[in-house]
């Protein structure tokens, strides 16, 4: 198979854990790396170290143009219309805590933002800040019957007070894919700005932010096989223009004295500081590695996982499936999947199948309001890729009862 090959691409899986081949189930919590992103990163220490932006010599130059080729990897990525839109963040928190920052400087107390029941702590306590710092309302679209999102209550949520509607692309602990232009369309109709957490969207689908119709996308690196401390922020360019800066200091600056200081165009008013340049650089070719594989091929490949997986999950005794009712259509899924185990807690389970040399998570996944809402105080999580194999679910599921045989 084509992605046996391409397996080989990332040097983490090869290695050995309790002395058995590593089965890396948790790429929802972070991927393994690309080596295309490895070695950029690795070539920009070992070749040309130099700030960006900042010096004319030649190594300068080479470090800016490398960390603006990334700036373009990434437009082409969301399929932005302008590349100046990208603003480079140290992941997806800090994207959102610029905008909740930036945005919420423009509302005023008595203005609503709306959430849903299903997001990540990183899309929930930023609005809580801003609420509590300038009287704003938040809000907060429930889960429907089958674990997606009552859009009737949205509909009667979405009334002339909200400003904002922020909502998750992919749920991280349910792999629920939510309904992302139909969400645009009933903001955009009232006149409300989109903000999409696409961290787990992007390493599993194309997303075109100009056929969404947000108006902010971001997303973290480190989920798209590229190093950690990346993220991007996409804005609007008549958002972005509108909003203050988030962060002073070098280079967001146009001219600085005592008694005033004006700001730099997009994006440097945004990017404040020296980056992240080997990460950003290692970003940019993670994206071009990614692109050249293809989502078509991705999500297909995937689609397959998904299915052997949700069928081989549900044949393990006293194994529930959270928020994965039996009728419903794997399409409108990430293959992400949390579950419980009868007779176990999710920390002992995890900690045994990795004595097996298989990675999953425990716990509740920065997402403690949904876990609510599913009634479960913790679940087990095994989140896959194009790199897994069928054989590593089976060992899976192997692994669990011989766990469950010890916890029972």
């Amino acid at each position: 198979m084509v992605f046996d090959t391409i397996r080989d691409r990332f040097p983490g899986l090869q290695r050995q854990v309790h002395g058995k081949d590593l089965i890396y189930l948790d790429s929802a919590n972070t991927a393994q790396k690309i080596d295309a992103a490895i070695v950029a990163s690795d070539e920009y220490y070992r070749r040309y170290t130099a700030n960006v932006f900042r010096a004319v010599h030649a190594l300068g130059e080479e470090a800016t143009a490398a960390f603006e080729a990334a700036r373009d990897s990434v437009r082409d990525l969301l399929n932005a219309a302008d590349r100046a839109e990208i603003i480079f963040t140290r992941g997806t928190t800090e994207a959102i805590n610029l905008v909740s920052y930036s945005f919420g400087e423009l509302l005023k107390a008595g203005d609503a933002i709306v959430l849903t029941q299903m997001e990540h702590h990183a899309n929930i306590v930023p609005w809580q800040l801003l609420a509590q710092r300038r009287g704003i309302e938040l809000r907060v679209v429930p889960l429907s019957h089958d674990a997606g999102l009552d859009l009737d209550a949205l509909d009667r949520l979405l009334d002339a007070r909200v400003k904002l509607l922020a909502f998750t692309h992919v749920s991280n602990v349910i792999g629920r894919i939510n309904p992302a232009q139909q969400l645009c369309q009933m903001a955009r109709a009232r006149g409300i700005a989109t903000l999409l957490d696409g961290s787990q969207a992007v390493p599993h689908q194309a997303v075109d932010v100009q056929a969404l119709g947000c108006d902010f996308y971001v997303f973290t690196g480190h989920k798209l096989f590229a190093p950690t401390g990346t993220g991007v922020l996409y804005g609007k360019r008549e958002w972005l223009e509108r909003m203050p800066p988030f962060l002073g200091g070098g280079e967001m600056i146009e001219n600085v004295s005592f008694e005033k200081t004006s700001f730099a165009g997009l994006p440097n008013k945004f990017e404040a500081g020296t980056p992240n340049i080997a990460g950003v650089i290692g970003l940019g070719a993670a994206i071009r590695a990614v692109r050249a594989i293809g989502f078509t091929a991705i999500h297909a490949r995937e689609a397959e996982l998904q299915r052997y997986a949700d069928a081989a999950l549900r044949k393990v005794p006293g194994l529930r499936l959270l928020g994965r009712e039996a009728h419903l259509a794997l399409e409108n899924f990430a293959p992400v999947f949390s579950f419980v185990v009868e007779g176990t807690h999710p920390h002992d389970l995890a900690m045994l199948i990795d004595q097996d040399g298989i990675a999953i998570r425990s716990g509740q996944h920065c997402a403690h309001p949904l876990m609510q809402a599913l009634g479960a105080p913790a679940s087990a999580r095994a989140s896959l890729c194009f790199y897994n194999r069928e054989t590593e679910i089976d060992a899976l599921v192997a692994s669990i009862a011989r766990a469950r045989s010890m916890l029972a």
